[in-house]
């Protein structure tokens, strides 16, 4: 059972087997065996591991089905052969993983990296496969990033290929959600397939680039590519040899039993250490003098290539260190056009891209920033190197001209990875969808705002960092692994300056000091915050203690480790590298991390920080990718997830003098938050081929990306896309603008509009009644306000509004304007005015129509669009009635849907941060028009899309042709 596919399993077995002929009484053992097996059997964890594979694999040529799927495990049985008592069985012990999996937009490509080919050449990657097993990971997280790093691998160009081509690739993960372990993997995949130069970009800061090299030392360069013709067993021969103070050496580092050149593979030659960023070639031009056993053939010939020994190195991303590395370079000549090289680029969003004004450049021609010229410069010398950048931020990655043939963009490929199981994100702090009555669970849980009525907190932060502490060595010795609590941080991050950084830290060490955890005082606020706070929020299935007095004696424990080393609190920032160098904040060699820590920028991109479970955050920024970067409390929290908590300002200013003004920190993540979600999501819904083909390419993701994000505002240099969006189809997908004008007499026309359907809407609520779905095992419902309008009013109506900075729903008016019969026919609209409940409920009539019940709404920092307008159970009532077309629910007023019929949601919005201000509005029983927002989503039938499935269309242009005619391109 090969990666070809599965085949029938019992005619393989007798083939294999010494039996005269096949019996079924074995298919009914294995039957038995499966039914009767402990969760650690081997033969459960072989089947595990192959239904995974085959589950997951992407496009592959023995299946048409989606990947993930229960359509695709029943292809797999019927090509095995299987019965269904088997099947029950199998999917008994191997569940199907349904979650998402990497979402990938690309150009066409030629495919060269088959399965077969990956298969044959895998000893790098089998051995990266292993470790990971080793560590823990499951099947599924496996084989989710085995179908991720080969999207990668099969769309860099082929190795041994004649003609050089680049490929020019993005890859967008989450913050701190294992984006190394991704490019680890596909490192692995590149060099078993041929490239034999990787060289990673990695970071600002050698503390960045040193923890880098050790994660690809240790998970896939292994001891004895490390060692080279070292004895380890010779101490004289392991100095200046790296890791040999090193806490995980060697037990933690990978290794193959033998030089892989002794076992039928290819060694690996590091260029760069631990504790060396690149200087020169050690052993000058040399280095890369490739090993041919046929020297009247290029480098990139088979035969030539796959007896090379590869060369990694992991360079920091500072001017000079790449100077030198192009210096080296260009002395090396002709070989360098036979390389296959991958350059990696870790956190490529920052320093990589250009970001010089274009008024500024002389005759037209194209100054670089440093690090983007050097850059550009080794892609010019290594004409056969592919450049794959990574980033949990990608806004100025997508936005980088793709006109600038030697710039970034990466026209190739943009691949979106899941969000990884067991990964605290967005969804963990931000209840994303609006929720009616109150905070949500998300906020109650894990956020603690900070608010002029609060006072600072920052003694409650630090009283729960100690008792986080305390209940991290209790859960210890109640036997969860110690592993993940090892290191125990808090971050105090509120300004980018160093001296208040200084200022800061001392504050919280006379604090601590005079906290008092020992005495009497101390344990009482301890005892207090568990009470109403960690004990009422506890993960059930995790050990935590019915009573303070049960955690008391772990406290001094806490404390203990918390002050060794002379005190609570390391000061990280600045721009040398002194201050990192800290032996107490290093995780790699130090046994416990317990420590409050307090910096700025230097602490908020791809550094680490281990254990974080306390966060105080309070630094204001209005930079999108900048603070979302800042996010250091996402990550993974194994066995204390419950534990994290972020003390965040909800009342900062910003700005200073009359330019001052108070913002809300944590409605600023939401809506970054947003931002990126609805990015993922858009890639999501156009990855989808249609007729073998793209739907979407890279270029054409700028102005799809645009259109939802008002702060993307068009600059000279960005202002011609290759495309501009002129159409997007949405059946039965919720059509929801959130950038409503901001002037009153164009909010007041607008409502205007909606007269007649507010008309329409007079009478009798109805009861509408939500199924049992993913989100409730119970049934709910609401009241409402409904009517049927004519496909032409709706069109009318949303034709006649107005916009700020451009028509944002242009593109979708485009779509649905053609559901007349030119697309696709819908014959009418249900129209549904949900009530707020009747605790909540604020009513006035809009135009004299009604009474409608107004909903509170508010804009998102800085923006024009509010977050979410639709409320969770109406949008899942929608959407039911557009996928049910025809039911009819028991206890639902409207129920019979019919196929031709669409649903609009439609909201009376105030735009306000308290029910008071809505009540202001309402107070005279009639809302001024000017002060209601009509917002609305229109969910259109599944049915309303042509045969062809398109869901997107644009208009090309030329960038480096601003004044060029535009054409259609459908």
């Amino acid at each position: 059972m090969s990666r070809r596919g599965p085949r029938h399993f019992a005619k393989l077995a007798f083939a294999l087997s010494d039996a005269d002929e096949p019996a079924d009484a074995d298919m009914t053992r294995l039957r038995d065996r499966l039914l009767a097996a402990d969760p650690g059997d081997e033969l459960v964890a072989l089947w595990r591991r192959k239904l995974t594979a085959w589950d997951f694999e992407q496009s592959p040529a023995w299946s048409a089905t989606a990947p993930r799927t229960p359509e695709r495990r029943a292809e797999i049985h019927d090509k095995l052969a299987f019965g269904a008592d088997l099947r029950k069985a199998l999917d008994a012990a191997v569940p199907v993983h349904e979650e998402p999996g990497p979402v990938t937009i690309s150009r066409e490509f030629e495919p060269w990296y088959t399965r077969e080919q990956a298969a044959n050449r895998s000893f790098y990657w089998t051995s990266y496969e292993r470790l990971l097993r080793r560590k823990g990971w499951s099947d599924a997280a496996i084989s989710s990033l085995d179908e991720a790093a080969h999207a990668v691998v099969e769309r860099l160009a082929d190795p041994t290929r004649d003609t050089p081509y680049g490929a020019r690739g993005l890859v967008v993960g989450y913050v701190q959600s294992g984006k190394t372990a991704n490019f680890t993997g596909v490192t692995a995949k590149a060099i078993d397939a041929g490239y034999r130069l990787v060289i990673v970009l990695g970071g600002t800061l050698n503390l960045l680039r040193g923890q880098t090299q050790r994660r690809l030392d240790m998970e896939l360069i292994g001891q004895e590519n490390i060692l080279g013709a070292a004895d380890p067993n010779d101490p004289d021969a392991l100095v200046g040899i790296d890791y040999q103070d090193d806490e995980d050496w060697p037990a933690k580092f990978v290794s193959f039993g033998a030089r892989p050149s002794l076992l039928g593979a290819f060694d690996i030659e590091r260029l760069t250490s631990r504790d060396r960023d690149y200087m020169a070639l050690e052993r000058g031009i040399s280095a890369l003098e490739f090993e041919k056993p046929d020297r009247t053939r290029p480098l990139y010939e088979p035969a030539n290539l796959h007896a090379a020994r590869a060369r990694v190195m992991v360079v920091k991303k500072n001017k000079s260190v790449l100077e030198k590395l192009v210096t080296d370079l260009k002395k090396i000549g002709p070989i360098l056009g036979e390389i296959p090289a991958l350059i990696i680029d870790d956190e490529s969003d920052q320093a990589s891209v250009n970001t010089t004004d274009p008024k500024k450049w002389e005759d037209g021609k194209v100054t670089r920033t440093a690090i983007n010229g050097q850059i550009s410069k080794l892609l010019r010398l290594l004409p056969r190197a592919q450049y794959v950048g990574y980033t949990a931020t990608p806004f100025a990655n997508v936005f980088i001209d793709p006109g600038d043939e030697e710039d970034l963009f990466p026209r190739d490929f943009l691949i979106s990875l899941p969000r990884p199981t067991g990964y605290m994100g967005v969804q963990d702090f931000h209840d994303l969808d609006t929720v009616e009555d109150g905070g949500g669970e998300a906020e109650k849980k894990h956020v603690r705002g900070i608010y002029d009525s609060t006072g600072d907190r920052l003694q409650e932060a630090l009283d729960a960092f100690m008792l986080t502490g305390a209940l991290k060595l209790y859960r210890e010795d109640q036997g969860l692994p110690a592993g993940p609590f090892r290191h125990h941080t808090m971050l105090v991050h509120e300004s980018v300056r160093m001296a208040e950084h200084a200022v800061l830290a001392e504050r919280i060490e006379t604090m601590w000091r005079n906290a008092a955890y020992t005495g009497p005082e101390g344990h009482a606020r301890l005892a207090a915050l568990f009470a109403r706070d960690f004990q009422e929020h506890a993960d059930g299935s995790l050990p935590t203690p019915a009573a303070y007095a049960d955690l008391k004696p772990f406290v001094s424990g806490a404390r203990r480790l918390i002050n060794q080393g002379g005190g609570p609190v390391i000061v990280v920032n600045g721009d040398s590298e002194r201050d990192y160098a800290q032996p107490d904040l290093d995780f790699d060699r130090t046994p416990n991390v317990w420590k409050i820590l307090v910096g700025g920028t230097k602490l908020s991109r791809g550094f680490t920080v281990e254990g974080l479970t306390i966060t105080y955050y309070r630094r204001t920024t209005q930079q999108a990718d900048t603070l979302m970067q800042m996010g250091r409390w996402f990550g993974f929290r194994p066995g204390y997830r419950d534990l994290v908590r972020l003390y965040i300002g909800r009342e900062e200013t910003l700005g200073r003098g009359r330019n001052a003004k108070t913002v809300d920190l944590y409605e600023a993540f939401e809506a970054i938050c947003r931002d990126e979600e609805l990015f993922r999501a858009e890639l999501a819904r156009y990855a989808p081929l249609v007729g073998g083909r793209p739907q979407v390419t890279p270029a054409q993701i700028p102005p799809l990306v645009a259109q939802h994000l008002p702060w993307v505002k068009p600059s000279a240099r960005n202002k011609m896309f290759n495309a501009e969006l002129v159409e997007v189809r949405s059946p039965g997908t919720p059509i929801e603008p959130a950038a409503y004008p901001l002037d009153s007499k164009m909010t007041e026309r607008n409502t205007g509009h909606w007269k007649p359907v507010l008309t329409a809407l007079q009478g009798a609520f109805t009861t509408c009644l939500l199924l049992p779905d993913a989100t409730s095992p119970l049934s709910r419902s609401f009241q409402a306000a409904t009517t049927v309008i004519p496909h032409a009013q709706l069109i009318s109506v949303l034709s006649s509004l107005e916009w700020e900075d451009g028509n944002v729903l242009a593109p979708h008016l485009a779509y649905l304007s053609q559901l007349d019969g030119r697309l696709a026919k819908v014959d009418d609209w249900l129209v549904i005015a949900p009530q707020r409940t009747q605790r909540n409920r604020i009513e006035a009539t809009v135009l004299g129509q009604g009474p409608f019940s107004l909903f509170r709404r508010s804009r998102q920092s800085g923006k024009l669009s509010f977050g979410r307008i639709s409320g969770l159970e109406h949008r899942l009532y929608a959407q039911q009635l557009a996928e049910r077309p025809g039911s009819s629910f028991s206890g639902d007023s409207y129920s019979v849907q019919g196929p031709a019929q669409g649903v609009v949601l439609l909201y009376p919005v105030v735009e306000a941060a308290q029910d008071d201000e809505v009540k202001a509005v309402a107070a005279s029983g009639a809302a001024a028009a000017d002060r209601v927002t009509m917002a609305f989503t229109v969910i259109p039938p599944k049915a309303a899309i042509d045969t062809k499935r398109q869901l997107v269309r644009f208009r090309t242009k030329d960038s480096t042709r601003p004044d060029a005619v535009v054409v259609n391109a459908l």
